[in-house]
């Protein structure tokens, strides 16, 4: 197999792209590097592409070796052939090559093993081929034995059929069509364990549909009830056109011969075959849905981790609590601490709204707080109404909202925590990632285990290598995508730059401390550890601000400041220029003529421009602000069907969304009232952290359920879907394929055709 070329084919990318990109991972090159400047090898290919591609790559690489070493074992044991040859090298999966491979390897006793041991394989030979004068139990006489275990004739002929039985089941092409058709034609079905009992998974106690059509959420849903204990899931498979399979292949005279190939294919089916083809369907069936499940969070996650920060802005956190009350922490405008302290303002044996409400109002005007965090857990209700009754006594304009506390006390009970706070105990530091998760939700939230912050579904029935391998993906694009202040980035934000592992992040820091700011970018080279390959991959992606080099606050790589250099002089302005808060190039600029004679690449020189123009942009600046709130606070109980409400998108899973709309309890989307058009997943159509519209349908008061909708009027709708689609991956394809020109017509260039 040609690696590369059956990836450009799977992917539809030209064999330049895949090649060059294979070779640049091949060099140890990390993604983001790729994705941000390499862009003339790639063909401007972005992360997620990469990421997919290298998964890919891996996973052929992974196929052949295999394939290979089946191949040498097969070759070991001189049983190759050229059929089986041509075989192993035309699969393209690794069950297909182990279907192959499974008449050779070596196996545990079996009733055919033993059987074989016994010296009844000729016998098996003689009524698989189904001669007209072979009378089985006539034959069989002859191999009766007591020194071999073969008592009579009757043990003889069953010895033969468990043989039969074993070569039916190890063959690769009966299995493959076995699957296909389990797969097409199959049942998946479950029923309850204990039809009395009571469940979340009573909707699965008598189920059954169609593989094919079965929802992937279903799938995870069937799999954990099943391990639960309340359900029995099982493939089921129409027998008659499963042995039919069999028989076609195996049956070749109807006669005593042909009769006992058919016992033994029946019995090879039940015993052997469809165990092991309903394992492997179910296996498979769950491995998909978790991949998708782990797509959903992946794409959760990297919106929930580019929300917009919350600049300029002093905030004060509230960990909400009962008995121990509600810790608070008030941060300034850089994440760093400035007061903390303990309020009891919920119901509590301590319970004293004025004096907290009086430790609130002196920390407010003491640090100019103009913000007010609050974290969605336990007494998070209680919380909330305490504050908005305070601000209605201060006369400032102070605004607050409810922030997911998800992970917060993984992240306050961790080493990390420990080692930023010392001082601290556990629920402090909660108020505190509370206040920044706010503030910058990147920086805070990539100090926690991405599988711990909640924005999926079935997270912990995942399998767990391959989820924080996606997930850590995501955390690393997201970083890098953004860049990191290279003078007040913590360590673990440091970790996930392109080139930097946790060691070099921590000396880095330690170098920080213990020399004072970094002034230019060439500086990262006294850090120890930290070499030239590894200056290579991460110096674009770190900023310094207020330094030597200007450049050195944009995303423009030090290879290529002499372009940007010659750029910046041939528009007629200068370093200083760009320092002042960014230049302008005459939208007469040829192009294709600049990169030439730059000797750089169009993308990258359109790249380079967008920096020029705006040194030290944030992308996230350019997204919808959080809702912030500061009205009354209100109840589920408040919640009549018909009432318009704008809220913020908490969570997306498959059959819907959930969205924040100032209760308690997040109120649920289903897909089908996501909009008007069809969808086949809630991800085309919203995002985590999006405000929307939304009209209550149905409130549960009893089960803390709220049912919604988001399709309002056809006007409003079509004012929504105008908005939606200037986040929306609209361009992905071309961008896939190469330089999209009309970025630069965005950035106000024109260019020119020859």
């Amino acid at each position: 197999m040609d690696i590369n070329k059956t990836l450009a084919k799977e992917f539809s990318l030209r064999q330049e792209q895949v090649d060059n990109t294979v070779a640049l991972i091949d060099d140890d090159k990390t993604i983001p590097f790729i994705a941000r400047y390499r862009k003339e090898l790639t063909g401007s290919l972005d992360d997620q592409i990469l990421r997919e591609l290298y998964d890919r790559l891996m996973y052929l690489r992974n196929l052949e070796k295999r394939k290979e070493e089946i191949h040498a074992a097969i070759t070991e044991q001189e049983k190759m052939t050229p059929e089986i040859e041509a075989a192993i090298s035309a699969a393209v999966t690794l069950v297909e090559v182990e279907d192959i491979y499974r008449p050779f390897k070596p196996k545990r006793r079996t009733r055919a093993s033993i059987a074989r041991e016994n010296g009844l394989e000729p016998l098996a030979d003689l009524i698989m081929a189904q001669d007209n004068s072979t009378e089985p139990e006539k034959e069989a006489e002859a191999f009766v034995s007591e020194e071999k275990n073969v008592p009579d004739v009757q043990t003889a002929v069953q010895g033969a059929m468990d043989i039969i039985a074993e070569i039916i089941s190890d063959d690769a092409d009966v299995r493959k069509k076995l699957r296909a058709l389990a797969g097409e034609k199959g049942q998946l079905s479950s029923k309850a364990s204990d039809p009395e009992a009571e469940s979340v998974y009573i909707n699965y106690y008598e189920y059954s549909e169609v593989i094919p059509k079965v929802a992937n959420h279903r799938v995870l849903a069937l799999d954990r009830g099943e391990k639960e204990g309340f359900l029995k899931v099982a493939v089921v498979l129409d027998e008659t056109s499963a042995t039919d399979i069999i028989l076609g292949k195996y049956i070749k005279a109807n006669n005593a011969c042909g009769e006992l190939v058919r016992a033994a294919a029946e019995d090879s089916y039940k015993r052997l075959i469809f165990p092991s083809v309903e394992r492997e369907i179910r296996s498979e069936m769950t491995a998909n849905a978790a991949e998708e499940s782990i797509k959903v969070f992946a794409s959760n996650l990297r919106q929930l981790l580019l929300q917009p920060p919350l600049k300029n802005s002093v905030i004060l956190g509230l960990d909400p609590g009962y008995r121990t009350g509600c810790k608070v922490a008030v941060i300034d405008a850089t994440g760093k601490v400035l007061d903390t302290n303990v309020v009891y303002c919920t119901p509590g044996p301590k319970t004293n709204m004025e004096a907290s409400k009086k430790t609130i109002r002196n920390l407010i005007q003491k640090h100019g707080v103009t913000t007010i965090s609050i974290g969605n857990g336990t007494a998070s209700r209680e919380t909330e109404s305490f504050v908005v009754d305070l601000l209605k006594e201060i006369d400032s304009p102070i605004s607050y909202m409810v922030v997911s506390e998800a992970g917060a006390s993984v992240y306050s009970a961790s080493k990390l925590a420990a080692e930023e706070f010392p001082d601290y105990d556990v629920s402090l530091r909660s108020a505190v990632s509370i206040a920044r998760r706010l503030q910058d939700p990147l920086a805070e939230l990539v100090k926690i285990e991405p599988k711990a912050i909640g924005v999926g579904q079935y997270q912990h029935d995942m399998p767990q290598a391959r989820m924080n391998d996606a997930l850590s993906g995501v955390v690393e694009d997201c970083v890098n995508s953004v860049g990191v202040d290279l003078n007040t980035a913590s360590h673990s934000l440091l970790s996930y730059i392109a080139g930097i592992n946790a060691s070099v992040a921590k000396n880095i820091v330690a170098y920080r401390e213990e020399n004072g700011r970094f002034n230019d970018r060439k500086e990262l080279l006294k850090v120890p550890k930290l070499g030239k390959k590894a200056f290579e991959q991460c110096a674009g992606f770190l900023r310094v601000r207020d330094g030597k080099n200007p450049l050195d606050n944009t995303a423009v790589h030090p290879e290529s400041y002499k372009a940007a250099e010659a750029l910046i002089n041939e528009s007629g302005f200068t370093l200083a220029d760009v320092a002042g808060g960014g230049i302008s190039v005459s939208d007469s600029v040829d192009i294709s003529s600049v990169s030439e004679k730059l000797s750089i690449g169009v993308p990258t020189l359109t790249d380079i421009i967008g920096e020029l123009k705006k040194p030290g942009r944030d992308l996230r600046d350019e997204l919808p602000p959080p809702l912030l709130r500061s009205g009354d606070v209100m109840e589920i109980k408040d919640l009549k069907p018909g009432m318009e409400l704008v809220g913020t998108v908490r969570n997306i899973i498959d059959f819907g969304v959930f969205v924040d709309i100032g209760v308690h309890e997040d109120g649920l989307v289903h897909i089908s009232q996501i909009c008007s058009r069809f969808i086949k997943h809630p991800l085309e159509a919203v995002k985590v952290g999006e405000v929307v519209k939304v009209r209550v349908l149905e409130v549960d008061v009893k089960r803390n359920r709220i049912s919604l909708t988001m399709r309002l009027n056809d006007e409003e709708e079509k004012k929504q879907q105008k908005q939606q689609k200037q986040s929306r991956p609209k361009r992905e394809k071309r961008e896939q394929k190469g330089f999209d020109a009309s970025k630069l017509r965005n950035s106000g260039f024109r260019i020119k055709q020859k």
